[in-house]
Parts: structure tokens; sequence; C-alpha cells
């Protein structure tokens, strides 16, 4: 077992053994590091079988990014891949992540079954208003939360001419 892997095992036993069985454990890992003799998808999927046996419901997969001596050239959905072979090698749930910025994207990610859930990270600092705005590309119904009620009516009162 490589360096820091037994304590990741042994940390997501310890968590499990102390949450209700009711409370999902979720682990995020780096799935790749980009670089020759680095950590590899490989030993990823090994890693979450692990996780998996071990009690962990969840895995956020990420991957490197860290050094500058990384091969790595980011696009839309980099990422997914690597949610999507650990979820049908292993069985686990898994999170995709990596510039997913467009509704439509995310969508096809779950219809796929490349991943069970997509999480957003930088896309929702840049834009906080991203699920209710995706829900509407979707021509989907939205229930806007009772704090952004005020900002929706104001919204429709401009949309409709305004004051004059």
């Amino acid at each position: 077992m490589k360096t820091g892997l037994g304590l990741r095992v042994k940390t997501s036993r310890a968590v499990r053994d102390v949450i209700p069985d009711s409370m999902p454990l979720l682990v995020r890992v780096s799935a790749t590091e980009y670089m020759d003799n680095g950590w590899d998808i490989e030993e990823c999927v090994q890693l979450c079988d692990w996780l998996k046996d071990d009690g962990v419901d969840m895995i956020d997969c990420s991957s490197g990014g860290n050094s500058l001596g990384q091969n790595l050239t980011p696009f839309a959905g980099y990422q997914v891949s690597f949610a999507e072979r650990i979820r049908k090698e292993t069985g686990i749930m898994t999170g995709a992540v990596g510039l997913i910025t467009d509704a439509n994207q995310a969508e096809q990610i779950l219809l796929d079954e490349q991943a069970d859930v997509v999480l957003l990270g930088r896309e929702l600092l840049r834009n906080p208003y991203w699920p209710l705005q995706a829900r509407m590309e979707l021509d989907e119904v939205v229930g806007w939360p009772s704090q952004y009620l005020r900002v929706r009516e104001i919204r429709r009162f401009l949309e409709e001419g305004g004051i004059g």
C-alpha cells in the first residue's frame, strides 16, 4: 500500500464507526496526478474499492493540478471519466467534477450514468444562482427559495416594462 493510503483507509473506518449508519460518508480523491510515475487511475480504483468495503458511500472524483510537472490540459468535464470508471469498476456511487458549467452538460452526465451526482465548486462561486438558472435552462418548474421571492418579483416587474 502506497504511503498515505493506509491512513486514508484507517480514517474512513474510524469515521464510519462513529457516525450513524443513516449519515452518508463521502471521500474526495484525486484520481490521477497527471505525472509519470505518479498516482494514477488504476491505483485510485483500488483505493475506492477498499473505501467502499470500509463503509464509504460516495467518492467525489477530482484529480491533480498541484504540480508544475503535470501534463494536463483541462477541458469541459475533463474529470468526469474518472467518476464513470470508478463507478463502473467498484459499484460505489460517484460525484463528477471538473469544469462542469452548463446545465445540459450536467444533466447529460447523469442521464449517461457517468456519475450519480454532479458536484459544483468554482462555478457556484462565480454564479451562486447557477442551480436556479440551470433549472430554467432545462425547462423545469423553478421553486424559488423564499429568500429569493422578492428578487423574482422585481425581475418580473422589470421584464414587464417596469415603472414607465
